[in-house]
């Protein structure tokens, strides 16, 4: 008869190397930069990033604060676009472009009106179809 070995099945934390505030404040920056590519006003950058549009227009001006994990994640996601935006288009201008325009995938709605729902999930949704796109998955 087979004799099974005893095997560990505690539940093992699973801890993802953190963005550190450093980091997440170089994706500000660079999200902030992003923001202006897609001519975006401050309401929608401060509703993509899920903050009062005061609060953008102080880090804008004075550089960030501390940065909440859903930030962090935020941030992220938005490098993820501009990322895959970037390796799809060979001109810059046209991934610029690409976030208003229509796009039968997200029902006729532009992937900035997806995002603009405001959940960290339409930004995700938004990145993982570029990635799919790309051939990133």
């Amino acid at each position: 008869m087979l004799a099974l070995q005893p095997v560990d099945t505690a539940a093992a934390a699973f801890y993802p190397d953190p963005v550190t505030q450093d980091e997440a404040a170089a994706m500000f920056r660079a999200v902030i930069n992003l923001f202006g590519k897609w001519d975006l006003t401050d309401e929608q950058a401060a509703m993509l990033l899920d903050m009062p549009v005061r609060s953008y227009r102080r880090w804008k001006a004075q550089g960030p604060g501390r940065i909440s994990r859903d930030g962090r994640a935020r941030l992220s996601n938005l490098m993820g676009v501009h990322k895959a935006l970037r390796t799809i288009f060979t001109e810059s201008s046209r991934g610029y472009a690409w976030i208003r325009a229509a796009n039968t995938a997200f029902g006729s709605a532009s992937a900035l009106d997806v995002m603009l729902r405001g959940e960290l999930t339409d930004l995700m949704r938004v990145r993982r179809y570029l990635d799919a796109e790309r051939g990133g998955w």
